[in-house]
Protein backbone atom coordinates (compact mmCIF):
# COMPACT_ATOMS: atom_id res chain seq x y z
CA UNK A 1 0.00 0.00 0.00
CA UNK A 2 1.44 3.37 -1.08
CA UNK A 3 0.90 6.17 1.42
CA UNK A 4 0.23 9.70 0.12
CA UNK A 5 2.68 12.23 1.58
CA UNK A 6 2.07 16.00 1.61
CA UNK A 7 4.65 18.45 2.95
CA UNK A 8 3.77 22.11 3.59
CA UNK A 9 6.27 24.67 4.91
CA UNK A 10 5.54 28.17 6.19
CA UNK A 11 7.93 30.94 7.15
CA UNK A 12 7.19 31.96 10.72
CA UNK A 13 10.13 34.30 11.43
CA UNK A 14 9.25 37.18 13.79
CA UNK A 15 5.46 37.03 13.39
CA UNK A 16 4.75 35.55 16.87
CA UNK A 17 6.99 38.16 18.53
CA UNK A 18 5.29 41.07 16.78
CA UNK A 19 1.75 39.85 17.41
CA UNK A 20 2.49 39.05 21.07
CA UNK A 21 4.01 42.50 21.59
CA UNK A 22 1.00 44.21 19.98
CA UNK A 23 -1.36 42.10 22.08
CA UNK A 24 0.47 43.28 25.19
CA UNK A 25 -0.01 46.86 24.01
CA UNK A 26 -3.71 46.18 23.43
CA UNK A 27 -3.63 47.37 19.83
CA UNK A 28 -6.44 45.18 18.48
CA UNK A 29 -8.59 45.59 21.59
CA UNK A 30 -8.36 49.39 21.60
CA UNK A 31 -8.86 49.70 17.84
CA UNK A 32 -12.05 47.65 18.07
CA UNK A 33 -13.21 49.79 20.99
CA UNK A 34 -12.74 53.15 19.29
CA UNK A 35 -13.32 52.42 15.58
CA UNK A 36 -16.77 50.99 14.98
CA UNK A 37 -17.15 48.98 11.78
CA UNK A 38 -20.15 48.91 9.47
CA UNK A 39 -22.84 46.29 10.04
CA UNK A 40 -21.84 44.54 6.81
CA UNK A 41 -18.30 43.95 8.05
CA UNK A 42 -17.44 40.26 7.81
CA UNK A 43 -14.53 38.18 9.04
CA UNK A 44 -12.16 39.00 11.88
CA UNK A 45 -12.40 42.37 13.63
CA UNK A 46 -10.84 45.58 12.38
CA UNK A 47 -8.36 45.47 15.26
CA UNK A 48 -7.11 42.00 14.32
CA UNK A 49 -6.89 42.96 10.64
CA UNK A 50 -4.79 46.00 11.56
CA UNK A 51 -2.58 43.86 13.82
CA UNK A 52 -1.98 41.37 11.02
CA UNK A 53 -1.27 44.14 8.55
CA UNK A 54 1.16 45.84 10.91
CA UNK A 55 2.90 42.50 11.38
CA UNK A 56 3.34 42.27 7.62
CA UNK A 57 4.63 45.84 7.42
CA UNK A 58 7.17 45.39 10.23
CA UNK A 59 8.27 41.96 9.05
CA UNK A 60 8.45 42.70 5.33
CA UNK A 61 9.16 46.49 5.35
CA UNK A 62 6.33 47.00 2.85
CA UNK A 63 3.08 48.91 3.46
CA UNK A 64 1.48 48.23 0.06
CA UNK A 65 -2.09 47.00 0.40
CA UNK A 66 -1.95 44.56 -2.50
CA UNK A 67 0.90 42.53 -0.98
CA UNK A 68 -0.74 41.44 2.27
CA UNK A 69 -3.29 38.84 1.07
CA UNK A 70 -0.63 36.82 -0.75
CA UNK A 71 1.65 37.05 2.31
CA UNK A 72 -1.17 35.77 4.53
CA UNK A 73 -2.01 32.96 2.10
CA UNK A 74 1.54 31.60 2.52
CA UNK A 75 1.28 31.59 6.35
CA UNK A 76 -2.26 30.46 7.23
CA UNK A 77 -1.32 28.23 10.19
CA UNK A 78 1.05 30.79 11.67
CA UNK A 79 -1.54 33.56 11.51
CA UNK A 80 -4.29 31.34 12.91
CA UNK A 81 -2.08 30.44 15.83
CA UNK A 82 -1.22 34.09 16.53
CA UNK A 83 -4.42 35.96 15.57
CA UNK A 84 -7.10 33.33 16.08
CA UNK A 85 -8.40 30.16 14.41
CA UNK A 86 -10.93 32.11 12.31
CA UNK A 87 -8.29 34.07 10.38
CA UNK A 88 -8.26 33.63 6.60
CA UNK A 89 -6.16 35.26 3.84
CA UNK A 90 -9.36 36.92 2.56
CA UNK A 91 -9.34 39.06 5.72
CA UNK A 92 -6.39 40.94 4.22
CA UNK A 93 -7.64 41.87 0.77
CA UNK A 94 -6.70 45.36 -0.39
CA UNK A 95 -10.38 46.38 -0.21
CA UNK A 96 -10.56 45.31 3.43
CA UNK A 97 -7.32 47.12 4.26
CA UNK A 98 -8.59 50.28 2.55
CA UNK A 99 -11.60 50.22 4.87
CA UNK A 100 -9.21 50.06 7.84
CA UNK A 101 -7.48 53.20 6.58
CA UNK A 102 -10.81 54.96 6.07
CA UNK A 103 -11.70 54.26 9.70
CA UNK A 104 -8.32 55.38 11.02
CA UNK A 105 -8.69 58.71 9.20
CA UNK A 106 -11.52 59.76 11.52
CA UNK A 107 -10.03 62.50 13.71
CA UNK A 108 -12.28 62.12 16.76
CA UNK A 109 -11.94 58.33 16.90
CA UNK A 110 -8.18 58.53 16.42
CA UNK A 111 -7.81 61.08 19.23
CA UNK A 112 -9.75 58.82 21.60
CA UNK A 113 -7.78 55.74 20.54
CA UNK A 114 -4.43 57.49 20.87
CA UNK A 115 -5.32 58.67 24.38
CA UNK A 116 -6.38 55.18 25.41
CA UNK A 117 -3.25 53.64 23.88
CA UNK A 118 -1.04 56.13 25.73
CA UNK A 119 -2.64 55.37 29.07
CA UNK A 120 -2.38 51.63 28.58
CA UNK A 121 1.23 51.89 27.43
CA UNK A 122 2.23 53.95 30.46
CA UNK A 123 0.54 51.46 32.77
CA UNK A 124 1.72 48.22 31.14
CA UNK A 125 5.32 49.35 30.63
CA UNK A 126 5.48 51.30 33.91
CA UNK A 127 6.59 54.53 32.24
CA UNK A 128 6.81 57.89 34.01
CA UNK A 129 6.70 60.77 31.50
CA UNK A 130 9.06 63.65 32.23
CA UNK A 131 10.11 65.00 28.85
CA UNK A 132 8.43 65.27 25.44
CA UNK A 133 10.06 66.13 22.11
CA UNK A 134 8.18 67.80 19.30
CA UNK A 135 9.26 67.93 15.67
CA UNK A 136 7.86 67.59 12.17
CA UNK A 137 8.87 65.94 8.93
CA UNK A 138 7.59 65.78 5.38
CA UNK A 139 6.98 62.89 3.02
CA UNK A 140 7.16 63.66 -0.70
CA UNK A 141 5.61 61.76 -3.58
CA UNK A 142 4.39 61.98 -7.16
CA UNK A 143 0.90 63.15 -6.24
CA UNK A 144 -1.50 65.59 -7.83
CA UNK A 145 -1.93 68.92 -6.08
CA UNK A 146 -5.57 69.92 -5.52
CA UNK A 147 -6.85 73.14 -3.99
CA UNK A 148 -7.87 71.73 -0.60
CA UNK A 149 -5.96 68.46 -0.77
CA UNK A 150 -3.51 66.93 1.67
CA UNK A 151 -0.68 66.82 -0.86
CA UNK A 152 0.72 70.31 -1.41
CA UNK A 153 3.96 71.98 -2.41
CA UNK A 154 5.87 73.46 0.49
CA UNK A 155 9.20 73.68 2.29
CA UNK A 156 10.58 70.19 1.81
CA UNK A 157 12.68 68.48 4.47
CA UNK A 158 13.43 65.82 1.85
CA UNK A 159 15.10 68.43 -0.38
CA UNK A 160 12.43 67.87 -3.05
CA UNK A 161 10.55 71.19 -3.28
CA UNK A 162 9.36 70.15 -6.75
CA UNK A 163 7.21 67.33 -5.34
CA UNK A 164 3.92 67.57 -3.43
CA UNK A 165 4.21 66.49 0.17
CA UNK A 166 2.34 65.73 3.36
CA UNK A 167 3.54 66.94 6.78
CA UNK A 168 3.65 64.85 9.96
CA UNK A 169 4.02 66.42 13.40
CA UNK A 170 5.22 63.94 16.01
CA UNK A 171 5.35 64.27 19.78
CA UNK A 172 7.63 61.65 21.33
CA UNK A 173 8.30 60.64 24.92
CA UNK A 174 11.89 60.73 26.15
CA UNK A 175 14.11 58.81 26.49
CA UNK A 176 12.41 56.15 24.39
CA UNK A 177 11.39 58.28 21.41
CA UNK A 178 7.90 56.78 21.90
CA UNK A 179 5.22 58.58 19.85
CA UNK A 180 2.38 59.90 22.02
CA UNK A 181 0.66 62.28 19.60
CA UNK A 182 0.50 62.50 15.81
CA UNK A 183 -0.76 65.21 13.51
CA UNK A 184 -1.12 64.76 9.75
CA UNK A 185 -1.54 68.06 7.87
CA UNK A 186 -1.20 69.32 4.33
CA UNK A 187 2.30 69.84 3.04
CA UNK A 188 2.26 73.65 2.73
CA UNK A 189 1.55 74.21 6.44
CA UNK A 190 4.18 76.06 8.46
CA UNK A 191 5.56 74.32 11.55
CA UNK A 192 4.96 77.11 14.07
CA UNK A 193 1.13 76.80 14.31
CA UNK A 194 1.38 73.02 14.82
CA UNK A 195 3.06 73.19 18.24
CA UNK A 196 0.17 74.40 20.38
CA UNK A 197 -2.28 71.75 19.03
CA UNK A 198 0.42 69.11 19.52
CA UNK A 199 0.93 70.18 23.13
CA UNK A 200 -2.81 69.99 23.76
CA UNK A 201 -2.89 66.49 22.25
CA UNK A 202 -0.08 65.38 24.56
CA UNK A 203 -1.81 66.85 27.60
CA UNK A 204 -5.02 65.04 26.71
CA UNK A 205 -3.20 61.78 26.08
CA UNK A 206 -0.95 61.79 29.14
CA UNK A 207 -3.14 63.72 31.60
CA UNK A 208 -0.05 65.15 33.25
CA UNK A 209 1.50 68.58 33.75
CA UNK A 210 5.00 69.59 34.76
CA UNK A 211 6.55 68.01 31.64
CA UNK A 212 9.52 69.50 29.81
CA UNK A 213 8.78 70.06 26.12
CA UNK A 214 11.90 70.12 23.94
CA UNK A 215 11.98 71.35 20.36
CA UNK A 216 13.81 73.45 17.82
CA UNK A 217 13.57 77.23 17.40
CA UNK A 218 9.96 77.01 16.16
CA UNK A 219 8.92 75.78 19.62
CA UNK A 220 10.25 79.05 21.02
CA UNK A 221 7.56 81.24 19.49
CA UNK A 222 6.17 83.43 22.28
CA UNK A 223 2.66 82.02 21.84
CA UNK A 224 3.92 78.46 22.31
CA UNK A 225 6.00 79.37 25.35
CA UNK A 226 2.98 81.13 26.85
CA UNK A 227 0.81 78.05 26.21
CA UNK A 228 3.29 75.83 28.03
CA UNK A 229 3.79 78.19 30.96
CA UNK A 230 0.04 78.71 31.35
CA UNK A 231 -0.44 74.93 31.55
CA UNK A 232 2.27 74.60 34.24
CA UNK A 233 4.62 72.89 31.82
CA UNK A 234 8.20 73.71 30.84
CA UNK A 235 9.97 74.37 27.56
CA UNK A 236 13.52 74.14 26.24
CA UNK A 237 14.75 75.19 22.84
CA UNK A 238 17.08 77.52 20.92
CA UNK A 239 16.05 80.99 19.81
CA UNK A 240 16.11 81.79 16.12
CA UNK A 241 17.82 84.90 14.77
CA UNK A 242 14.37 86.42 14.33
CA UNK A 243 13.23 85.98 17.93
CA UNK A 244 16.69 86.82 19.28
CA UNK A 245 18.52 89.26 16.96
CA UNK A 246 22.26 89.20 16.37
CA UNK A 247 22.79 92.37 18.40
CA UNK A 248 21.23 90.71 21.46
CA UNK A 249 23.61 87.77 21.16
CA UNK A 250 26.54 90.16 20.83
CA UNK A 251 25.39 91.93 24.01
CA UNK A 252 25.31 88.56 25.80
CA UNK A 253 28.84 87.78 24.59
CA UNK A 254 30.54 91.08 25.43
CA UNK A 255 31.22 90.13 29.09
CA UNK A 256 32.59 86.77 27.87
CA UNK A 257 34.97 88.45 25.41
CA UNK A 258 36.01 90.94 28.09
CA UNK A 259 36.86 88.09 30.46
CA UNK A 260 34.24 89.27 32.97
CA UNK A 261 31.93 86.26 32.66
CA UNK A 262 32.99 82.78 33.79
CA UNK A 263 31.80 79.84 31.72
CA UNK A 264 30.46 76.51 32.97
CA UNK A 265 31.87 73.49 31.11
CA UNK A 266 29.49 70.83 29.84
CA UNK A 267 30.70 67.23 29.67
CA UNK A 268 29.45 64.12 27.93
CA UNK A 269 30.19 60.78 29.58
CA UNK A 270 31.01 57.97 27.13
CA UNK A 271 30.13 54.32 27.65
CA UNK A 272 33.69 53.63 28.80
CA UNK A 273 33.40 56.30 31.51
CA UNK A 274 35.52 58.84 29.67
CA UNK A 275 34.41 62.47 30.10
CA UNK A 276 34.59 64.78 27.10
CA UNK A 277 33.89 68.49 27.21
CA UNK A 278 31.39 69.32 24.48
CA UNK A 279 30.24 72.84 25.34
CA UNK A 280 30.56 75.78 27.69
CA UNK A 281 28.31 78.63 28.67
CA UNK A 282 26.56 80.70 31.27
CA UNK A 283 23.01 81.83 31.96
CA UNK A 284 21.07 84.96 32.79
CA UNK A 285 17.39 85.73 33.25
CA UNK A 286 14.83 87.79 31.39
CA UNK A 287 11.38 88.90 32.57
CA UNK A 288 8.66 87.80 30.12
CA UNK A 289 5.23 89.40 29.94
CA UNK A 290 2.57 88.42 27.41
CA UNK A 291 -1.17 87.85 27.05
CA UNK A 292 -2.52 84.33 26.76
CA UNK A 293 -6.26 84.22 26.18
CA UNK A 294 -7.78 86.64 28.70
CA UNK A 295 -4.86 86.34 31.09
CA UNK A 296 -1.66 88.36 31.35
CA UNK A 297 1.22 86.03 32.06
CA UNK A 298 4.50 86.95 33.71
CA UNK A 299 7.40 84.65 34.35
CA UNK A 300 11.17 84.57 34.58
CA UNK A 301 12.90 82.94 31.63
CA UNK A 302 16.39 81.53 31.85
CA UNK A 303 18.58 82.38 28.86
CA UNK A 304 21.37 79.85 28.41
CA UNK A 305 24.24 81.27 26.35
CA UNK A 306 26.01 78.16 25.08
CA UNK A 307 28.98 77.54 22.85
CA UNK A 308 29.23 74.16 21.17
CA UNK A 309 32.92 73.30 20.89
CA UNK A 310 32.46 70.99 17.92
CA UNK A 311 30.34 73.53 16.06
CA UNK A 312 32.88 76.25 16.83
CA UNK A 313 35.72 74.09 15.47
CA UNK A 314 33.75 73.17 12.35
CA UNK A 315 32.71 76.77 11.73
CA UNK A 316 36.29 77.97 12.24
CA UNK A 317 37.60 75.42 9.73
CA UNK A 318 34.92 76.43 7.24
CA UNK A 319 35.70 80.13 7.73
CA UNK A 320 39.42 79.55 7.19
CA UNK A 321 38.65 77.61 4.01
CA UNK A 322 36.41 80.40 2.69
CA UNK A 323 39.07 82.98 3.48
CA UNK A 324 41.73 81.01 1.61
CA UNK A 325 39.49 80.62 -1.43
CA UNK A 326 38.54 84.30 -1.35
CA UNK A 327 42.20 85.36 -1.17
CA UNK A 328 43.10 83.10 -4.10
CA UNK A 329 40.23 84.48 -6.18
CA UNK A 330 41.08 88.07 -5.29
CA UNK A 331 44.76 87.70 -6.10
CA UNK A 332 43.81 86.13 -9.43
CA UNK A 333 42.29 89.47 -10.42
CA UNK A 334 45.87 90.76 -10.81
CA UNK A 335 46.84 87.98 -13.16
CA UNK A 336 47.98 88.80 -16.68
CA UNK A 337 47.41 86.24 -19.34
CA UNK A 338 46.06 86.10 -22.84
CA UNK A 339 42.32 86.49 -23.04
CA UNK A 340 41.98 87.69 -19.46
CA UNK A 341 40.47 91.05 -18.70
CA UNK A 342 42.93 93.65 -17.42
CA UNK A 343 41.63 96.32 -15.10
CA UNK A 344 42.63 99.86 -16.01
CA UNK A 345 40.37 101.67 -13.55
CA UNK A 346 39.83 101.26 -9.82
CA UNK A 347 36.03 101.11 -9.74
CA UNK A 348 35.56 98.00 -11.93
CA UNK A 349 38.26 96.22 -9.93
CA UNK A 350 36.59 97.25 -6.66
CA UNK A 351 33.24 95.87 -7.83
CA UNK A 352 34.81 92.56 -8.87
CA UNK A 353 36.63 92.27 -5.53
CA UNK A 354 33.52 93.04 -3.48
CA UNK A 355 31.56 90.42 -5.41
CA UNK A 356 34.16 87.81 -4.47
CA UNK A 357 34.08 88.88 -0.82
CA UNK A 358 30.29 88.51 -0.75
CA UNK A 359 30.43 85.19 -2.58
CA UNK A 360 32.64 83.66 0.11
CA UNK A 361 30.90 85.49 3.00
CA UNK A 362 34.09 87.02 4.40
CA UNK A 363 32.93 90.64 4.67
CA UNK A 364 35.06 92.68 7.08
CA UNK A 365 37.75 90.02 7.39
CA UNK A 366 40.04 91.14 4.55
CA UNK A 367 41.81 94.41 3.92
CA UNK A 368 41.67 95.46 0.28
CA UNK A 369 43.78 98.24 -1.18
CA UNK A 370 44.08 99.41 -4.77
CA UNK A 371 47.22 100.71 -6.49
CA UNK A 372 47.19 102.49 -9.80
CA UNK A 373 50.31 102.17 -11.95
CA UNK A 374 51.24 104.10 -15.08
CA UNK A 375 53.92 102.98 -17.51
CA UNK A 376 55.26 104.58 -20.69
CA UNK A 377 55.76 102.37 -23.71
CA UNK A 378 57.42 103.37 -26.92
CA UNK A 379 55.66 102.30 -30.10
CA UNK A 380 57.78 102.16 -33.27
CA UNK A 381 56.79 103.68 -36.52
CA UNK A 382 54.87 101.33 -38.76
CA UNK A 383 53.86 102.25 -42.24
CA UNK A 384 51.99 105.54 -42.19
CA UNK A 385 51.73 105.43 -38.42
CA UNK A 386 54.36 107.59 -36.76
CA UNK A 387 56.37 106.51 -33.74
CA UNK A 388 54.82 107.50 -30.44
CA UNK A 389 54.96 107.05 -26.68
CA UNK A 390 51.91 105.49 -25.09
CA UNK A 391 50.94 105.62 -21.42
CA UNK A 392 49.48 102.33 -20.14
CA UNK A 393 47.47 102.41 -16.94
CA UNK A 394 46.93 99.32 -14.75
CA UNK A 395 45.23 98.83 -11.38
CA UNK A 396 46.42 96.24 -8.91
CA UNK A 397 44.73 94.82 -5.80
CA UNK A 398 46.53 94.05 -2.58
CA UNK A 399 44.88 91.63 -0.12
CA UNK A 400 45.67 90.92 3.52
CA UNK A 401 43.79 89.44 6.44
CA UNK A 402 42.41 91.65 9.20
CA UNK A 403 43.68 89.47 12.06
CA UNK A 404 41.86 91.43 14.77
CA UNK A 405 38.53 91.16 12.97
CA UNK A 406 39.21 87.46 12.30
CA UNK A 407 39.89 86.75 15.98
CA UNK A 408 36.68 88.54 16.91
CA UNK A 409 34.70 86.59 14.28
CA UNK A 410 36.10 83.25 15.48
CA UNK A 411 35.26 84.16 19.09
CA UNK A 412 31.62 84.52 18.03
CA UNK A 413 31.36 81.13 16.31
CA UNK A 414 29.49 78.20 17.83
CA UNK A 415 27.31 80.29 20.16
CA UNK A 416 23.58 79.87 20.54
CA UNK A 417 21.04 81.04 23.10
CA UNK A 418 18.51 78.60 24.57
CA UNK A 419 15.48 79.47 26.63
CA UNK A 420 13.69 77.59 29.41
CA UNK A 421 11.30 78.31 32.23
CA UNK A 422 12.26 75.24 34.24
CA UNK A 423 14.03 76.14 37.51
CA UNK A 424 17.77 75.44 37.72
CA UNK A 425 17.30 73.02 40.62
CA UNK A 426 15.25 70.83 38.23
CA UNK A 427 17.26 71.48 35.07
CA UNK A 428 20.86 72.65 35.34
CA UNK A 429 22.70 74.30 32.47
CA UNK A 430 24.58 71.08 31.77
CA UNK A 431 21.39 69.00 31.88
CA UNK A 432 19.68 71.42 29.51
CA UNK A 433 22.47 71.14 26.93
CA UNK A 434 22.51 67.35 27.13
CA UNK A 435 18.71 67.22 26.95
CA UNK A 436 18.57 69.28 23.78
CA UNK A 437 21.36 67.25 22.18
CA UNK A 438 19.16 64.14 22.36
CA UNK A 439 17.06 65.56 19.53
CA UNK A 440 18.23 62.57 17.50
CA UNK A 441 15.62 60.48 19.34
CA UNK A 442 12.71 61.92 17.41
CA UNK A 443 14.81 62.16 14.23
CA UNK A 444 15.50 58.44 14.52
CA UNK A 445 11.76 57.85 14.72
CA UNK A 446 11.28 59.85 11.52
CA UNK A 447 13.99 57.75 9.89
CA UNK A 448 12.13 54.57 10.76
CA UNK A 449 8.80 56.05 9.70
CA UNK A 450 10.00 57.15 6.28
CA UNK A 451 12.55 54.41 5.65
CA UNK A 452 12.73 50.77 6.62
CA UNK A 453 10.95 49.04 8.17
CA UNK A 454 7.82 51.25 8.07
CA UNK A 455 8.58 52.57 4.57
CA UNK A 456 6.20 55.52 4.43
CA UNK A 457 8.07 56.77 1.38
CA UNK A 458 7.36 56.13 -1.34
CA UNK A 459 3.60 56.20 -0.61
CA UNK A 460 1.39 54.64 -3.26
CA UNK A 461 -1.91 56.05 -1.99
CA UNK A 462 -3.48 59.11 -3.60
CA UNK A 463 -6.62 59.42 -1.48
CA UNK A 464 -6.26 62.01 1.32
CA UNK A 465 -8.22 60.04 3.91
CA UNK A 466 -6.38 56.82 3.28
CA UNK A 467 -3.01 58.53 3.30
CA UNK A 468 -3.89 59.99 6.71
CA UNK A 469 -5.01 56.57 7.93
CA UNK A 470 -1.83 54.92 6.69
CA UNK A 471 0.43 57.42 8.44
CA UNK A 472 -1.48 56.88 11.67
CA UNK A 473 -1.23 53.10 11.27
CA UNK A 474 2.52 53.38 10.74
CA UNK A 475 2.93 55.44 13.91
CA UNK A 476 1.43 52.48 15.80
CA UNK A 477 4.16 50.37 14.20
CA UNK A 478 6.71 52.94 15.34
CA UNK A 479 5.44 52.49 18.90
CA UNK A 480 5.91 48.73 18.57
CA UNK A 481 9.53 49.12 17.46
CA UNK A 482 10.27 51.68 20.17
CA UNK A 483 8.82 49.66 23.04
CA UNK A 484 10.38 46.40 21.86
CA UNK A 485 13.82 48.00 21.71
CA UNK A 486 13.46 49.89 24.98
CA UNK A 487 12.34 46.77 26.82
CA UNK A 488 15.39 44.76 25.80
CA UNK A 489 17.80 47.60 26.53
CA UNK A 490 16.33 48.17 29.96
CA UNK A 491 16.61 44.50 30.85
CA UNK A 492 20.23 44.37 29.67
CA UNK A 493 21.05 47.49 31.69
CA UNK A 494 19.45 46.10 34.84
CA UNK A 495 21.33 42.81 34.45
CA UNK A 496 24.59 44.51 33.48
CA UNK A 497 24.83 42.34 30.36
CA UNK A 498 25.37 42.64 26.63
CA UNK A 499 23.76 40.67 23.85
CA UNK A 500 25.96 38.81 21.35
CA UNK A 501 25.09 37.08 18.10
CA UNK A 502 23.15 39.87 16.38
CA UNK A 503 25.85 40.83 13.88
CA UNK A 504 26.31 38.67 10.80
CA UNK A 505 29.89 37.55 10.36
CA UNK A 506 30.84 38.63 13.88
CA UNK A 507 28.97 36.36 16.31
CA UNK A 508 31.09 37.38 19.31
CA UNK A 509 30.37 41.07 18.97
CA UNK A 510 28.12 42.13 21.87
CA UNK A 511 26.02 45.22 22.48
CA UNK A 512 23.98 46.67 25.31
CA UNK A 513 22.04 48.84 22.83
CA UNK A 514 20.51 46.45 20.29
CA UNK A 515 18.04 47.88 17.80
CA UNK A 516 14.58 46.44 17.33
CA UNK A 517 15.44 45.78 13.68
CA UNK A 518 18.40 43.60 14.70
CA UNK A 519 16.34 41.81 17.35
CA UNK A 520 13.59 40.94 14.86
CA UNK A 521 16.16 39.95 12.25
CA UNK A 522 17.43 37.34 14.70
CA UNK A 523 14.17 35.39 14.22
CA UNK A 524 14.62 34.95 10.47
CA UNK A 525 14.50 31.45 9.00
CA UNK A 526 12.15 29.93 11.56
CA UNK A 527 9.87 27.58 9.64
CA UNK A 528 6.77 25.57 10.43
CA UNK A 529 6.68 22.26 8.55
CA UNK A 530 3.52 20.14 8.30
CA UNK A 531 3.79 16.59 7.00
CA UNK A 532 0.51 14.91 6.19
CA UNK A 533 0.47 11.13 5.79
CA UNK A 534 -3.01 10.03 4.81
CA UNK A 535 -5.21 11.64 7.49
CA UNK A 536 -2.45 12.22 10.05
CA UNK A 537 -0.56 15.53 10.28
CA UNK A 538 2.81 15.89 11.94
CA UNK A 539 4.10 19.38 12.75
CA UNK A 540 7.62 20.57 13.31
CA UNK A 541 8.99 24.04 13.97
CA UNK A 542 12.61 25.11 13.75
CA UNK A 543 14.06 24.86 17.28
CA UNK A 544 14.75 28.23 18.85
CA UNK A 545 18.43 29.09 19.21
CA UNK A 546 19.96 30.28 22.47
CA UNK A 547 19.98 33.83 21.12
CA UNK A 548 16.30 33.69 20.20
CA UNK A 549 15.37 32.27 23.60
CA UNK A 550 17.45 34.98 25.27
CA UNK A 551 15.66 37.72 23.33
CA UNK A 552 12.26 36.31 24.28
CA UNK A 553 13.32 36.30 27.92
CA UNK A 554 14.45 39.92 27.67
CA UNK A 555 11.09 40.78 26.10
CA UNK A 556 9.23 38.93 28.86
CA UNK A 557 7.60 36.75 26.20
CA UNK A 558 7.20 32.97 26.62
CA UNK A 559 8.70 30.51 24.18
CA UNK A 560 5.20 29.07 23.87
CA UNK A 561 4.37 31.74 21.28
CA UNK A 562 6.39 29.48 18.95
CA UNK A 563 5.81 26.06 20.48
CA UNK A 564 2.03 26.52 20.29
CA UNK A 565 2.36 26.23 16.52
CA UNK A 566 2.96 22.49 16.94
CA UNK A 567 0.80 21.97 20.03
CA UNK A 568 -2.22 21.01 17.94
CA UNK A 569 -4.07 17.76 17.69
CA UNK A 570 -2.01 15.52 15.36
CA UNK A 571 -5.13 14.70 13.35
CA UNK A 572 -6.00 18.33 12.61
CA UNK A 573 -4.75 20.53 9.82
Amino acid sequence: MIEQLTVITERVDDIPVLVADMNRMGVAELLDEHFVTHGNWEGISLGRVATGWLTHILSEADHRLNQVEDWAAKRPETLRSCLGPDVHPEDFTDDRLAIVLDRLSDDASWAAFETALNRRTLRVYNLTPRRVRLDSTTASGYWTVTEEGLFQLGHSKDKRPDLPQVKVMLSALDPLGLPVATQVVSGEKADDPLYVPAIRQVRTGLQQSGLLYVGDCKLMALETRACLHAGRDYYLGPFSKVSLPEETLVAYLRPVWAGEQALTPVYRVHDDGRREQIAEGYEQTEAITTVWGDETLRWTERRLVIRSLSQARAATTALEARLAKAQTALEALNGRRRGKRRFTEVEPLRQAAEAIVQQYRVEGLLRLSYQEEMQERCVRRYGARPAETRIERTVRLQVSRDEEALRHAIAGLGWRVYGTNQPPEQLSLEQAVLAYREEYLVERGFGRLKGKPLSLTPMYLHDDRRATGLIRLLTIGLRVLTLLEAGVRQQLAEQGEKLAGLYAGNPKRATAQPTSEALLQAFNDIHLTMIQIEQQVHRHITPLSELQQKILTLLNLPTSIYSQLVAISPNST
